[in-house]
């Protein structure tokens, strides 16, 4: 009964616009795992053109020809925006033409979950163009087959955590130009529909981040020969699919992986590898699913000439539009590799590596959404807000949020990944972006999230482990007493969250209840010297110590102490080195943060690798994650003191701390335009600011100098409200500031 109502309300729909009703298509028989499948039909199209819009979906994913060109390069999202639904590419067509056109259209089926995909009961194609008012849609009239040179190779299979398999494509028996115009098709069985229900396809969400950037295809920078084996390098780490040109004889397997295939023992666990067999004369393939690395390893049999190797970059569509500049190497060196890295795992969504897991937990999202915002342009944005919808839309019926979502093979809950993402990561989302609406579409879930806490007489909460209880890797992880001061930050976090939506009681309740587990938190668990849990007998953590700063239960008195454990004290892993890190400068210890990271970093500097470890041991994770930037953080919005005082940055705070630096650039992309700072103190202290049209900035001079000049004029200046700073508002435009020597 519910898919006849399903059915009749879409038919209805559809009827009352004049439009007739797409449908999903796949093949007669059932897809298996990790089959390319090829739709085919012709259009005759009249009027104009030009005026056309394509919403196209599949499973899993898809790349578009229209009359022999490629119009898309991997489109669709990886499922789910939630655990029934689809997402939905909306394309306008460029080769389209009046008349008589072809459509071909080439989809991977995953057929299998992932740790970032939810696989559906169909492998297939839903096409509906509008040309003016008139729609052109996917039905049994299309043709399809299995398209038969690819295949899965024999091998080790990649591990549980990737939906992608490995790629096998048999050039012997490939189908040239079966895109093209002139293709003969006619072998070709028609296609079968099928019902969204049917499908478990459900309804459709409107794909909201931009489809990937094309970099092109280019030779690879350098490479050299080992045996049997021609390995290329890669500029940096990067997205790519391996392109290759040879001329050989029928039947010779070429093998093509790279230098990130597998996990650095003791865990080796393996990702994708592609292999290629050749037909007889000159070919030339491109292996369309993404790898990553710094290496390409083709391992090349005897026989075949190679007459170019070259590499496709692709990846999120935004610009590397922040930057930041010193005069210590090593601090531009580790910011530029946190940009990097945050960008290698940005796709379908934030992955924790874009190699063994690709895989969004919540908890690396928490550092990679705040390193966005000094590093890349805004539409970087668009990914944060996407994540946040699929945390919430994912939540279970009983209030526990996964950790990785969208999954569709790992249902377990990491709760306090969870509440740093849910307190700090949303409202840090928020003063970054201005978006209100996303605040209030995951309020109810985080409200349900936050109440499934049980707060106890004291005002503290009773521990919940979670289905993994997991707070960072590594040593001496006081767990109790760390999610007592998560919790306090997510109840603080939260309650600004319902102050902006309007839900007052909820932000005076929260408040309240974050009060008092703060007081009990200080009573209980100050030794003298550090906060610890009355029942951990470990070494004493770092981690609880900076969380307990950051979310304001340590009072300023005891900062003296905490600095102690700071300075010799490293249990963190790059995860959580961040928290250590914000704390120590939130305490005012800037300089000591930045000793603290180019000592703990200083491995991952000198690497001749483009990207950051998981770990700071580059043998126990993998060589590209980015809740390991953090330094980038550090340095955008504490040494070079740039933060967002109002949302989106209309107001933001310059609060430079150079420490035992002379100078520092940066630029701060915001939704308004950047932000572009340049400090120099080699001979007073000077600074030029762009403040961008319809923002202003508050900037905190050093009191080391009595008078400045702004613009060329002597200002007076008033104090801060602690008597440390100078404070210069300042509007839109180019500013200089100068000191004035007495």
């Amino acid at each position: 009964m519910k898919r006849i109502f399903f059915l009749i309300a879409m038919f209805v729909g559809f009827a009352l616009s004049g439009v007739k009703a797409a449908d999903i298509i796949t093949t007669p028989k059932a897809p298996e795992v990790s089959q390319w499948i090829c739709f085919r039909k012709t259009l005759d199209i009249g009027g104009d053109v030009s005026n056309n819009t394509l919403r196209i979906a599949a499973d899993s994913k898809y790349w578009l020809y229209v009359n022999g060109k490629l119009e898309v390069f991997e489109g669709q999202l990886k499922r789910g925006p939630n655990p029934k639904d689809t997402y939905i590419d909306y394309v306008k067509l460029k080769n389209l033409k009046k008349g008589r056109n072809t459509v071909a259209v080439l989809v991977w089926y995953y057929g299998k979950h992932g740790f970032s995909h939810r696989n559906s009961n169909v492998g297939g194609l839903y096409f509906d163009l509008a040309v003016g008012k008139k729609h052109y849609g996917s039905d049994n009239s299309w043709l399809t087959t299995i398209h038969p040179a690819y295949y899965l190779p024999k091998g080790q299979e990649p591990n549980f955590r990737l939906s992608e398999s490995n790629i096998g494509f048999d050039a012997r028996k490939d189908a040239p130009a079966w895109y093209s115009e002139s293709y003969d098709d006619s072998s070709w069985q028609q296609a079968k529909s099928v019902s969204p229900e049917d499908a478990d396809w459900n309804k459709f969400v409107k794909r909201e981040i931009p489809q990937w950037k094309d970099y092109g295809v280019k030779p690879y920078p350098s490479q050299r020969r080992e045996g049997n084996k021609i390995i290329c390098t890669l500029p940096y780490n990067c997205q790519f699919t391996p392109v290759l040109k040879v001329k050989a004889s029928a039947g010779k397997k070429i093998d093509i992986r790279t230098d990130d295939y597998a996990t650095p023992a003791p865990n080796g666990e393996v990702n994708v590898f592609a292999e290629y067999i050749t037909k007889d004369g000159e070919q030339e393939y491109e292996n369309l699913g993404w790898m990553n690395g710094h290496e390409v390893i083709y391992t090349i049999p005897a026989g075949v000439e190679v007459i170019s190797l070259a590499y496709h970059e692709t990846g999120y569509n935004c610009s590397f539009a922040g930057s930041f500049e010193c005069d210590n190497s090593d601090l531009n060196s580790l910011w530029k590799k946190s940009q990097r890295t945050l960008y290698i795992t940005m796709r379908d969504n934030y992955m924790d590596c874009p190699d063994r897991e690709r895989a969004q937990w919540i908890g690396d999202v928490s550092n990679e959404m705040v390193e966005v915002f000094y590093s890349l342009s805004p539409s970087a944005n668009l990914l944060t807000r996407k994540c946040a919808r699929e945390f919430a839309d994912w939540q279970r019926s009983d209030s526990v949020m996964y950790a990785p979502v969208p999954e569709g093979n790992w249902k377990k809950e990491l709760p306090q990944q969870t509440m740093a993402f849910m307190g700090l990561g949303n409202w840090n989302y928020y003063m970054g972006t201005g978006d209100a609406a996303t605040i209030k579409y995951v309020f109810p879930a985080a409200k349900r999230y936050v109440h499934k806490w049980k707060i106890e007489d004291d005002g503290l909460v009773e521990y919940r482990p979670g289905a993994w209880d997991w707070g960072d890797w590594g040593d001496n992880a006081d767990m109790q007493a760390l999610c007592q001061a998560w919790y306090s930050t997510t109840l603080k976090n939260y309650a600004k969250q319902a102050d902006l939506i309007g839900e007052t009681a909820e932000a005076k309740w929260a408040t309240a209840a974050a009060k008092k587990l703060d007081e009990t938190f200080r009573n209980k668990f100050w030794t003298g010297s550090a906060y610890r849990h009355d029942t951990y007998k470990g070494l004493t953590d770092d981690r609880t110590q900076s969380v307990a700063v950051i979310s304001g239960i340590a009072t300023k008195d005891q900062y003296p102490k905490l600095l102690e454990i700071f300075k010799t004290t490293e249990f963190a892993s790059p995860y959580m080195e961040r928290y250590v890190l914000q704390a120590m400068c939130k305490m005012g210890n800037t300089q000591d943060a930045v000793d603290r990271m180019l000592k703990r970093y200083k491995p991952m500097v000198d690497s001749p690798l483009s990207t950051l470890w998981e770990l700071f041991d580059l043998h126990g994770g993998s060589y590209n994650h980015a809740w390991s930037g953090g330094p980038l953080i550090i340095m955008s919005q504490y040494v070079a003191g740039i933060s967002p005082v109002k949302p989106a940055f209309k107001e933001f705070e310059v609060k430079p701390e150079l420490g035992n630096l002379k100078y520092v650039k940066t630029v701060v992309p915001t939704v308004y335009g950047s932000i572009k700072l340049n400090v120099n103190k080699e001979n007073g202290y000077n600074v030029d600011i762009t403040v961008p049209q319809g923002t202003k900035a508050q900037v905190l001079l050093p009191r080391d100098y009595s008078k400045y000049s702004v613009d060329g004029h002597n200002k007076k200046l008033s104090l801060n409200a602690d008597g440390t700073r100078y404070v210069l508002k300042l509007s839109a435009g180019k500013h200089t500031v100068k000191s004035v020597a007495l």
